[in-house]
């Protein structure tokens, strides 16, 4: 049996307990009970969450053998210290478990240890540059769902927790448990740990339905030319009113709108996929690879031949 141990303090975030659901399920789908989920905190007892919700804690002094720690991100200010129990804790969980995780700000308390340190990691993006400042030695990629550089494991906020959760299942059980675990939990979207934490249909956030349909005619049909006309078709208004009404609503111009959506989707076909960049340049609607090429110096300040090597180079580390 795995055994999974959850390091709570006062204030954590609720969210990081959803991730549980994720190992409870892989259960279910194993056919067997290969996972044991346990909360501790530091003296154990009842733990408060930033929702004020309590859960009960064993004490880290009496712990079992735990093959996994995750510890669980906090909404307070992150200038503070975590307790000099904690640190320790984890210094020594490191030369035993199997891996140490982070979920969202969870990182920070990692960090606080010494566990990052010449380490790749991520964590929730309003973040990333304070950790990159407060801790130089850390390799801080900020626009990733999750990373894992050896046995330590970080990942985003909030729902990428359970991304996080979902990769060690893999990891443990295999793809097709995974996958069957994703399909109970109606996880939409498999994300892998390289992809990215932004989305730009969640950014651009329309606030009237023929703006968003329209935005979803588009992300469904990016191979296509997508001009003005079309696009005002499907919101049902003339190509001078959908333009002013797009801008206002998303703060973007169409043309713009729709560079960000193509730029999304081939940035994850080349982290993804063995397309060549001739076809993904097809698949996502630029003109030629050379288009595509200047669009990503737009947009990331990379050629895509750069991303595809570091997605790949993340894959070998076990990213």
């Amino acid at each position: 049996m795995h055994r999974i141990g959850y390091l709570l303090s006062d204030g954590f975030q609720v969210m990081a307990l959803a991730s549980q659901s994720v190992f409870e399920y892989a259960n279910i789908a194993a056919g067997e009970a290969f996972y044991s989920i346990e909360n501790f905190s530091v003296v154990g007892g009842e733990v408060r969450s930033s929702l004020g919700m309590s859960v009960g804690t064993r004490p880290l002094g009496g712990r079992a053998a735990i093959d996994t720690w995750i510890a669980a991100g906090v909404n307070m200010p992150l200038t503070s210290t975590p307790p000099a129990e904690v640190l320790a804790f984890l210094r020594k969980a490191a030369t035993r478990a199997r891996r140490i995780a982070g979920i969202c700000t969870g990182a920070f308390v990692l960090a606080e240890a010494g566990l990052l340190a010449n380490r790749r990691a991520t964590t929730h993006w309003a973040h990333a540059r304070a950790m990159t400042s407060r801790f130089p030695d850390i390799r801080v990629e900020e626009d990733r769902i999750y990373l894992v550089d050896g046995p330590i494991w970080t990942s985003a906020g909030m729902t990428a927790g359970l991304d996080l959760a979902l990769g060690m299942v893999e990891m443990d059980l295999g793809a097709d448990v995974a996958r069957s675990v994703a399909h109970k939990l109606v996880m939409h979207q498999r994300r892998s740990g390289g992809q990215s934490q932004h989305s730009e249909m969640l950014d651009l956030a329309p606030k009237s339905d023929r703006i968003q349909n329209a935005l979803n005619y588009a992300r469904k049909n990016l191979s296509g030319p997508l001009t003005v006309e079309e696009l005002a078709s499907t919101a049902h208004l003339s190509p001078r009113q959908f333009t002013r009404v797009f801008t206002l609503e998303t703060g973007q111009s169409p043309a713009k709108a729709i560079e960000g959506l193509r730029l999304e989707a081939a940035r994850l076909m080349i982290e993804k996929s063995r397309h060549s960049l001739e076809v993904i340049a097809k698949e996502t609607g630029f003109r030629d690879r050379r288009h595509m090429r200047e669009a990503f110096m737009r947009g990331f300040g990379l050629p895509p031949q750069e991303v595809r090597r570091e997605a790949r180079a993340g894959d070998r580390i076990g990213v």
